[in-house]
């Protein structure tokens, strides 16, 4: 086993620490539009202004600073108001230093391998682990400059890390840079500035427990009557009590309804977000709250009625259900998933791939469903597949975070537990071991269904490989046994076939009665050897 990396243990993934529900906002009039308008613009350039404070303080930012924002919002909007802005700044500064640390890592990663393969002649053969040297005097001339291309790039962000500044461009730097390439996005001017303004409204209200309906600024009741806190500016615009705007729309979550009627009447904090879909011009609400984390099963009882080995791919998910010894029971099974098109039409087919998934989980009656703990930040990049582009999109096209995150979710809904596994060569010894075997003329076993017995098999804790190397000395069972699926005691297992008298291994007792006489051999080499053969003589005839 030299040259192989150590393998991760396998263990089971925790649940997920909070909840968010969405439900549309109907029958909305052209005044609640006007002022959701309002509101949504003028918080987002509050937002704008404290992103920008927060931007250069940098390192030195302090809790008193901190407060000096919160009072200068204060007087603007609320105070409720203003601790929401103040956070979503925080929070979006440390996503900021988070993405800035992470592509500090991969630059340094692809000047390593350039470097490594720069220092190699040209043309030298690499190995599986290590690359080689560059093809063409031309290609090795071209990576030398794209080395001091990235060294320069390393340079430039180690130093803003150092100072403390990020690049964070409030509604996305992808809409900002199709500005300049509006007819290949088709859209026309005005519909990117509807969306980039959109994209910059500020509306979105923390909660707080022990508070009326458990928010004080988006106040949603029990009977679904949704109202706003207007800030100060726009408290003109009140058409309720104590400066507050209520929209003439009833609102109700179907998904996980009841529970937020429950935290809601319990007066416990629920947070609100409302934003604007400018591709249907349709509104929305979408509610929030933490729930204490399911308490982890352990491995051992997870695994008691099987487990299903889920491999992860670009367009679907292969998966077969395992017994408790390891063994592939039925047939595999494919759920397909298009990730083409908008990115509420990519959350759908991998939401509707892992319900059929769960569901098929429940009604085999297992308990434990095996993913691979995949992270491919490191295995995108362009230095370490060269000219495999097709591969880098195949492996950039694979909905890891967004599937962990839905299945972990959805899992704990159903009742059942995830359990990740390291992923290292489960497709290689997949295919390896299982994928001929099971291949018959009535089933083709592919390789992605091959790799999902081997995820299974090593959430289990057996190994890949369907046995072991026989005997050395003469292949029998006289040495062990060749079989690793299961212990010596366990019932059921693979070995040397009992003498039990019966039919099947036509094993007579000896105490049984002959009820006919053996039939002598037709062979010399099959008589028995108390025998002596006597040659009669010759007829005499007249």
């Amino acid at each position: 086993m030299g040259g192989l990396r150590e393998l991760v243990a396998p263990f089971v993934v925790t649940g997920p620490s909070g909840v968010a529900v969405r439900t549309r906002l109907k029958g909305l009039t052209p005044e609640d539009e006007e002022v959701l308008r309002l509101v949504g613009a003028h918080l987002g350039s509050l937002a704008s202004r404290d992103l920008k404070a927060r931007c250069m303080d940098g390192l030195e930012h302090s809790a008193e600073s901190w407060a000096a924002r919160k009072r200068e919002l204060t007087g603007v909007s609320s105070s409720r108001w203003a601790g929401s802005v103040t956070k979503a700044t925080h929070d979006q500064w440390a996503l900021a230093r988070r993405g800035q640390a992470a592509h500090i890592q991969g630059l340094e990663a692809g000047i390593r391998t350039i470097a490594h393969r720069l220092s190699l002649p040209v043309g030298a053969k690499g190995t599986r682990r290590v690359p080689g040297g560059y093809r063409s005097a031309q290609e090795w001339f071209h990576k030398t400059r794209r080395l001091r291309v990235l060294e320069d790039r390393l340079g430039r962000v180690r130093a803003d890390r150092d100072a403390g500044r990020v690049r964070v461009v409030r509604g996305g730097r992808r809409l900002a840079r199709t500005r300049h390439h509006l007819a290949d996005a088709g859209l026309t001017e005005a519909e990117w500035r509807r969306r980039w303004e959109a994209g910059r409204w500020f509306f979105q209200a923390d909660g707080e427990s022990g508070k009326r309906f458990g928010n004080e600024t988006i106040r949603v009741t029990p009977e679904g009557d949704v109202s706003i806190k207007l800030p100060a500016p726009l408290a003109h615009l009140a058409n309720a009590a104590h400066g507050r705007y209520a929209l003439a729309t009833k609102v109700s979550f179907a998904h996980r309804g009841s529970e937020w009627a429950d935290r809601v009447a319990a007066h416990r904090a629920v947070a609100y977000r409302i934003h604007h879909d400018t591709g249907r011009d349709r509104w929305y609400v979408t509610a929030s709250w933490q729930i204490p984390p399911t308490p982890t099963v352990p491995l051992e009882a997870a695994l008691a009625h099987g487990v299903i080995g889920v491999d992860t791919n670009a367009d679907h998910l292969a998966a077969w259900r395992l017994d408790t010894h390891g063994n592939p029971c039925g047939e595999p099974r494919r759920y397909f998933y298009d990730l083409t098109g908008s990115a509420p039409h990519r959350d759908a087919q991998v939401r509707h791939a892992l319900t059929r998934l769960l569901h098929w989980a429940k009604a085999c009656g297992v308990k434990a469903v095996a993913v691979e703990d995949l992270d491919f930040h490191a295995e995108k990049t362009r230095e370490k597949h060269g000219r495999r582009r097709r591969f880098r999109q195949l492996i950039s096209g694979m909905p890891t975070g967004r599937l962990r995150a839905r299945l972990n979710s959805m899992a704990d809904r159903t009742g059942m537990t995830i359990i990740a596994v390291d992923p290292a060569y489960t497709s290689k010894w997949g295919a390896q071991h299982w994928q001929k075997p099971l291949t018959s003329t009535t089933r083709t076993t592919s390789r992605h269904d091959a790799a999902s017995i081997a995820i299974g098999r090593r959430a289990q804790g057996h190994p890949i490989r369907r046995r072991t190397t026989p005997p050395p000395h003469d292949q029998s069972d006289r040495a062990g046994h060749r079989t690793v699926q299961a212990g010596p005691g366990t019932l059921g297992r693979e070995e040397t076939r009992p003498r039990i008298p019966g039919p099947r291994t036509r094993c007579v007792p000896p105490d049984a009665e002959r009820t006919r006489a053996t039939r002598a051999s037709n062979t010399v080499r099959g008589a028995r050897s108390d025998q002596e053969w006597v040659q009669d003589s010759l007829l005499l005839t007249d």
